[in-house]
């Protein structure tokens, strides 16, 4: 890079650093307020991304107007630097206000969390056009300068990206994150107030005068005879790119998932890989596109190369991807890396075998757009339009991808729909382009004939047929739907067949009989120990439809309702069996929403709330966990109302299921925990106090539909049920310690180390060893004895799976033995040993 260049392209990595920081921030916060749906969301990001195109045209125009460009970007930086904060802080404090006045003005009421997003971004938008207009003067070669800038400034978001994921949201919470990111741009500021004092003002004031200008690219006054109707063209054909690129992103982040995970740090490093194509592509052609003689046709095979890039890995993906991946672990693995970082690698072979080459080539075009769209007498107006209208463009481009495409054709056509749409923007490019060699406009048709054919041929069920291999059995039901995939995969554990359900390739529990007994257990044993008379119950997350399908087997209910994000979860449902066809049962409410949002707009009050949400770790299902929801499922709960939170014990390490349990007990005075499968455990909270009456819990068990769904997964007496319990708050409390809660602004287990090996063994033994022995009253010395027994038998089969984790075969046999010999008919344990088992 020039020495003119290398200090404000520092200016301008600081700036895509803080500026990527905020957008990870924002968009989890947006989610907080207007729901995680895939139609919010993609409102979210467009409000940030149109903020961003204003930024650009309108503030470069306001540059080529300015003498003190220089103190304008400094201006621009620390206002960014406050709203950052203050956005930041608003955001986290904004979801009551948005549900008030979205009851009072309806749609208007988006214009709250959008504005707060749009405005600063606008400034940030705007930093890259002010910064080249501040530079013009010295610049011989403005598609180029402006190409290297524009890959520091991208290689500030890919730090930004990381950073984000894997240090500050971990380290310093989402206000602290903010902070961070507002000192970099006081930095950037600093930094451009120190520049200003070391280019002459002469020089910045001849900036103005159009005659420097045209000395400037007096090698290209010829070509351009043509020049207002070729940048009209430019505009138009690089918005359209825009569009392209980020289609192929929504794309690739849905088609990824089953490659890679569900975790923060996914996508991220995927993320990460896609600036980093943006960055290269742009820094090496920025060498030469000032040089170009035929730059038409350089954007025309870039843009098209692009799409025929992109169009070919997915066609050609298959098991080598995944023995790739292998292979890249091993060797980290080799040079002594940690979990985390033998799992970044993985993702970061799948980011570069899938995404990595495209962007390489949607990188390169933009030298090219600057080039043909831009000049040295107005700077700032033209690199800000160029930005900006390719910026509006990616809006459209996610929009019409994952509103339209996917949900209607599928995740491979719509890649060979985005495919052929740039070969349009190529042969127009070639047809429409100032002085365009024949031969180039013949190869570029030939690339478009292929990119046809190619596309008409591609596989729609390539994916499918990915993951049925990789996970194994038979493809019941696939969806690729807006926001998810979503498979029914039928597999078998010795003689058991059984369904399971499969979001982004990860599996979201299933039919076998361990997940119908958590999930039975988690909607039928709170309402058998409830106080009072239960009428009214909300499940949040359908799943697999077992845990709202209990609710139908309670005969004193009223009201049911069930909340799903997906629709395709819902249509997926009745693969399953156990649910008692709930999708189909007109005493079922299915709603069709995010679970925070319905309890942040309902004021509908339950007697219990059980939730079942994906494991805390995923992305973006922390805040189903925190305290912040807890408060506000409190509000939702009647008086002795329940609250039933699922916690799987093998998702995270211990110290992470300690900070759950923290974060429940700061919320519910009233807390128990139960063990509801040998991997699964359930808080069972209230706000008043939780009684064990044992008369009403046994006349409550003999409900002939209530005793026969829990008798179907093992639990066939009240001392059964009664000796899935394991401790109170105190036992809590105790097992909690000192762990920090977990919170909206601190949502640490999404970010979480990586599971360590045989973890869960060592944390289920911990939670049983500390067990106390249930409150029940009115229970006299028979029922005692039985739930004793009970107890002993669970505990005695919970050992034999703990033996079979840790490899000891002949204790798994000894012990599985002693349980087949005290209850050889409980269809639990007879699932692990097979019909004929003892």
């Amino acid at each position: 890079m020039a020495p003119r260049l290398r200090w404000p392209a520092v200016l301008l990595f600081a700036s895509g650093a803080a500026a990527l920081v905020y957008q990870v921030l924002w968009i989890k916060q947006l989610a907080l307020i207007v729901g995680v749906d895939v139609q919010a969301v993609s409102i979210g990001v467009g409000a940030f991304f149109a903020g961003l195109a204003v930024g650009g045209g309108v503030l470069g125009r306001l540059a080529d107007r300015s003498t003190r460009p220089w103190h304008l970007y400094a201006v621009l930086e620390v206002a960014a630097a406050v709203l950052g904060v203050g956005v930041t802080w608003a955001l986290g404090h904004s979801a009551e206000s948005f549900v008030w006045l979205l009851a009072r003005v309806g749609p208007l009421a988006w214009a709250l969390p959008l504005v707060l997003v749009a405005v600063p971004a606008t400034l940030l938008g705007g930093t890259l056009p002010v910064l080249m207009r501040a530079l013009a003067p010295a610049l011989e070669r403005l598609a180029g300068a402006g190409a290297r800038l524009y890959a520091a400034n991208t290689f500030g978001a890919i730090v930004g990206t990381l950073l984000g994921a894997f240090v500050l949201i971990p380290w310093l919470g989402l206000r602290g994150s903010a902070w961070a990111a507002a000192l970099l741009n006081l930095l950037a500021a600093a930094g451009a107030i120190w520049l200003a004092g070391r280019v002459p003002a002469a020089a910045v004031a001849a900036n103005a005068s159009p005659m420097a200008a045209s000395h400037s690219r007096a090698e290209t006054s010829a070509a351009e005879a043509l020049r207002p109707a070729q940048v009209q063209w430019a505009l138009v054909l690089y918005a359209l790119a825009g569009a392209l690129a980020l289609g192929y992103e929504v794309v690739w982040s849905q088609a990824i998932v089953q490659f890679t995970s569900t975790r923060s740090f996914a996508f991220a490093i995927v993320l990460a890989t896609y600036l980093l194509g943006l960055v290269l592509g742009s820094a090496l052609v920025a060498r030469w596109a000032d040089r170009l003689r035929d730059p038409w046709s350089a954007f025309a095979w870039f843009i098209g190369g692009a799409g025929a890039l992109a169009l070919l890995e997915v066609s050609v993906l298959g098991p080598w991807l995944v023995q790739a991946q292998s292979v890249a672990e091993s060797v980290a693995r080799s040079l002594g890396a940690g979990d985390l970082i033998r799992m970044s690698v993985r993702f970061a072979v799948a980011g570069f075998s899938l995404v990595f080459l495209p962007t390489l080539l949607l990188g390169a075009a933009f030298p090219i757009a600057l080039r043909l769209a831009a000049d040295a007498q107005r700077v700032g107006t033209g690199v800000g339009r160029v930005l900006a209208l390719n910026t509006l463009g990616g809006i459209v481009g996610t929009a019409l991808a994952g509103f339209v495409l996917v949900p209607w054709l599928g995740l491979v056509y719509s890649l060979a729909v985005l495919a052929v749409g740039a070969c349009a923007v190529a042969l127009i490019s070639v047809f429409a382009g100032h002085g365009v060699r024949p031969v180039a406009r013949l190869g570029v048709a030939a690339l478009a004939v292929a990119v046809f054919g190619a596309a008409w041929m591609a596989p729609p069920e390539r994916l499918a047929q990915l993951l049925t291999e990789a996970r194994g059995g038979r493809l019941d039901f696939y969806e690729e739907s807006r926001g998810a995939t979503v498979a029914v995969i039928e597999q078998r554990s010795g003689s058991n067949r059984f369904h399971r359900l499969y979001i982004q390739g990860v599996s979201n529990s299933g039919d076998a009989m361990t997940s119908r007994r958590y999930m039975r257990l988690q909607a039928l044993l709170p309402l058998i120990v409830h106080g009072g008379e239960p009428r009214s119950a909300l499940v949040i997350g359908l799943g697999t439809g077992i845990t709202a399908g209990a609710l139908l087997a309670w005969p004193g209910l009223n009201e049911r309702v069930v909340v799903e994000l997906l629709p395709a979860v819902v249509r997926a449902a009745p693969n399953f069996r156990g649910n008692y066809e709930l999708t189909t049962d007109p005493r079922m409410d299915i709603r069709l929403r995010d679970g925070r949002r319905e309890l942040l707009q309902s004021e509908q009050r339950y007697d219990l709330i059980t939730l079942e949400p994906p494991p805390p770790s995923a992305a973006g299902v922390v805040n189903l966990y925190s305290t912040d929801f807890y408060r506000l499922a409190a509000r939702r709960l009647q008086t002795g109302g329940l609250i039933a939170q699922w916690l799987p014990l093998p998702t995270q390490n211990n110290d992470d299921t300690r900070a759950l349990v923290q974060s429940f007990l700061a919320v519910f005075p009233y807390a128990t925990l139960w063990t509801t499968e040998l991997h699964e455990m359930m808080l069972v909270g209230s706000m008043q106090p939780i009684v064990l009456n044992g008369a009403r819990i046994a006349a409550r068990f003999a409900q002939p539909s209530v005793h026969a769904a829990l008798a179907e997964v093992g639990v066939t007496t009240p001392a059964a049920l009664m000796a899935t319990w394991v401790g109170d708050r105190a036992m809590l409390e105790r097992y909690a310690g000192d762990s920090p809660q977990v919170t909206d602004d601190r949502p640490r287990i999404e970010y979480a180390s990586w599971v360590r090996l045989n973890e869960f063994p060592g944390q289920l033994t911990q939670l049983l060893q500390a067990r106390s022995e249930p409150p029940l009253q009115g229970a006299d010395a028979s029922v005692l004895r039985d739930i004793e027994h009970e107890r002993s038998v669970l505990l005695r089969f919970y050992s034999a799976g703990l033996n079979a984790y840790r490899g000891d075969r002949a204790g798994w046999a000894s012990d599985i033995r002693a349980v087949m010999r005290e209850d050889p008919d409980n269809p639990y344990y007879r699932w692990f040993v097979g019909p004929t088992g003892r």
